[in-house]
């Protein structure tokens, strides 16, 4: 063998390794894209008090026999939400809402094993190359952390209220899509990019767009804290107006913006007409700029992503959420996430 077909061997080798940690990487994100989804029904069927205890490792296992369920259910009746809101809810209907916070708690487990072990493996024979491997580290934190968050979240309803905290609802959905976005960007990194030409303004606006995205997904997740999206079911209109009267009623001025379901939701409209805007412009600039024809399309399609996730909200919120539309809408919102987060991995890493 010569030299030269010795560095042809070594260079076909680390691809196929690259390929292997993204096509794992990959596969962390649909995971995450699933537990999503879950988290989302989780919430629409109110399921997610139905677990009063957090134990990471003997919670895996379910209730196995009558008097482990009557034992669950009976943590359950101490809540605030049985009490005020499902009392004399029946075991049948108990284990409906149980195994939905369930199945979302051991798919986070299940998570944390898909990147734990696969890390460790590709670790130890040498598949991974010495810049990525702080940052899987880093991912793996980041999961344990939002597990933590979960209970942070959940714990918020047991004592006092019959729902969990707006605010950690909205952490804990924000995290779940930054360990997503995170996961992709990671997978992109080790992809093939473009060598077509890409200039300043399309990458100085992709990046841009990301945090504008997670900026909705954050207030769209106030708005499913405070059920703000079963009121005001109509649209472009909202109470009869485009811009409602009692949007700062509330003092000090800026908690509106919390806890003020109308203000709440109206906010969440003007930034999903602002996120629209800020992809038309996207479109404008790539288009009138000389980069390469790959760049202008990708920025094409998130244009018709972000559309159709409009699309979907407006038919969620008309409909006053029903789960199939709630659920439709949480997921979009992921997808347009990933493609975007793949638009600004591919310009900031084209080579040229």
């Amino acid at each position: 063998m010569t030299i030269a077909d010795t560095n042809y061997y070594s260079i076909d080798v680390n691809q196929q390794h690259r390929a292997q940690v993204r096509n794992w990487l990959y596969f962390v994100c649909f995971l995450i894209f699933i537990m999503v989804i879950v988290g989302g029904a989780t919430r629409l069927t109110d399921s997610g008090l139905s677990i009063t205890e957090w134990k990471p490792l003997l919670g895996a296992i379910p209730p196995l026999n009558a008097n482990d369920w009557q034992i669950a259910f009976e943590k359950y009746r101490l809540i605030p939400e049985y009490q005020l809101i499902n009392k004399g809810m029946s075991l049948a209907e108990f284990k409906f809402i149980y195994w939905w916070e369930w199945a979302h708690r051991f798919l986070g487990r299940f998570i944390g094993l898909v990147v734990f072990f696969p890390l460790v493996f590709f670790w130890m024979t040498g598949r991974l190359e010495s810049w990525i491997k702080p940052r899987l580290l880093i991912l793996f934190v980041l999961g344990g952390f939002q597990g933590f968050i979960g209970w942070w979240m959940v714990s918020s309803g047991l004592v006092e209220r019959v729902d969990v905290s707006q605010y950690r609802l909205a952490a804990h959905l924000t995290l779940a899509c930054i360990i997503f976005a995170y996961t992709m960007w990671l997978a992109r990194s080790l992809a093939t990019h473009s060598d077509e030409p890409v200039t300043s303004s399309v990458r100085t606006l992709a990046p841009i767009v990301v945090f504008a995205i997670l900026l909705q997904i954050f207030l769209g997740a106030l708005v499913a804290g405070l059920d703000a999206g079963l009121s005001y079911n109509e649209w472009p209109t909202m109470d009869g107006v485009m811009i409602p009267s009692d949007l700062w009623i509330q003092t000090p001025a800026w908690i509106n913006a919390f806890e003020n379901p109308k203000t709440v939701q109206f906010i969440h409209r003007m930034s999903a007409y602002a996120l629209l805007l800020l992809a038309l412009a996207q479109v404008f600039i790539a288009m009138n700029s000389n980069s390469g024809q790959t760049h202008k399309r990708r920025t094409i399609v998130l244009l018709v992503l972000i559309l159709a996730q409009a699309a979907i909200g407006v038919i969620t919120l008309v409909l006053q959420v029903p789960l199939n539309w709630g659920l439709y809408h949480q997921g979009g919102a992921v997808v347009v996430l990933g493609f975007a987060i793949a638009h600004w991995c591919g310009v900031k890493l084209a080579t040229k």
